[in-house]
């Protein structure tokens, strides 16, 4: 089958097509042809550092969508022919960037009818990260203030629809040219960010999202609550900003996001009945991933990346 892979660590030219034997589902595992994939902002870190994948050679990818081909023994809740989607084996490698893809059954959930492949492949990774950060992690309760960084990126413009559907009020970060965008997600306020100092602008927050990492995990403890979370999801806290978060009576913690049914199942739900939608920025076929990795590492990207595998 035809995959993408790479022998060498660095930027996205070293992501090329190659050849690779078919995989065989195992004990509690699916055979998935994979219609599409999901491009995430962890793939082309991995890419570069080798990240939780370790040395080369790597083959990327998490997000996928598409029909189970085969199954393996003890296999009960997919068939041949079922559609699905999911994530699997985060944060082990998976390697959907490929025809072909093995995951454990339960790390996939039933594709709903509603969504095409595309829509579905740039799902799962964003759309889980946004759920088990705010719902998991956080807690969030109707009522509460949610500060959600870069809200019109792919885990950002999730977040937003989630934390407004589990009914917080809603306050993003954004450049002025995707505030409509934003407003229209369910968003209450929106800030941007390279004209207006969030910190002055978002108070008595509870809880805070944080995909960018750098200074803004310090800076988003002065917008909380006595009692409030930042959730970070770009990089690990560090030890001195949970001491700090916590002599200030706040929290701080970093997430990484897991394969997990439950929450598929709740995301697919939520997607089937149109009370979560995702934006999906651009489409590019399989060779070309690196161009891809290009476009999402620019970091102007509304929505997801998908690239398409099967007709």
């Amino acid at each position: 089958m035809r995959a993408i892979g790479q022998d060498s660590l660095g930027g996205p030219d070293v992501l090329r097509i190659v050849e690779v034997p078919r995989p065989v589902p195992g004990p509690a595992e699916v055979l998935v042809r994979v219609c599409a994939a999901g491009v995430n902002p962890t793939d082309w870190w991995h890419r570069a550092t080798g990240g939780l994948a370790g040395d080369v050679p790597i083959r990327l990818g998490w997000d996928v969508s598409g029909v189970v081909e085969a199954i393996g023994p003890g296999v009960t809740l997919f068939a041949p022919g079922d559609e699905v989607f999911g994530m699997p084996r985060q944060p082990a490698p998976a390697g959907t960037y490929a025809e072909y893809v093995v995951s454990p059954a339960r790390h996939l959930a039933a594709k709903p009818p509603t969504l095409s492949h595309v829509e579905a492949a740039a799902l799962p990774l964003a759309a889980l990260t946004a759920w088990q950060a705010l719902v998991d992690t956080a807690g969030l309760r109707p009522g509460q203030r949610v500060l959600i960084h870069a809200a019109a990126g792919g885990v950002g413009h999730l977040a937003v629809q989630i934390a407004k559907e589990r009914g917080a009020h809603v306050i993003g970060t954004a450049r002025t040219a995707n505030h409509a965008f934003v407003r229209g997600l369910g968003a209450d306020e929106v800030i941007d960010y390279t004209r207006t100092d969030f910190t002055a602008a978002a108070r008595n927050v509870d809880v805070v999202i944080d995909t960018i990492g750098g200074d803004y995990g310090p800076r988003s403890l002065q917008t909380l609550r006595p009692g409030g979370i930042v959730v970070s999801l770009a990089s690990p806290a560090e030890a001195h900003l949970a001491d700090r978060a916590r002599a200030l009576g706040l929290r701080s913690t970093f997430m990484i996001t897991e394969a997990d049914r439950a929450g598929m199942r709740e995301i697919a739900s939520l997607a089937a009945s149109h009370r979560l939608r995702v934006r999906v920025d651009t489409v590019l076929p399989l060779d070309q991933a690196a161009t891809a990795h290009e476009i999402g590492e620019r970091g102007r990207t509304a929505g997801k990346i998908v690239l398409t595998v099967c007709g």
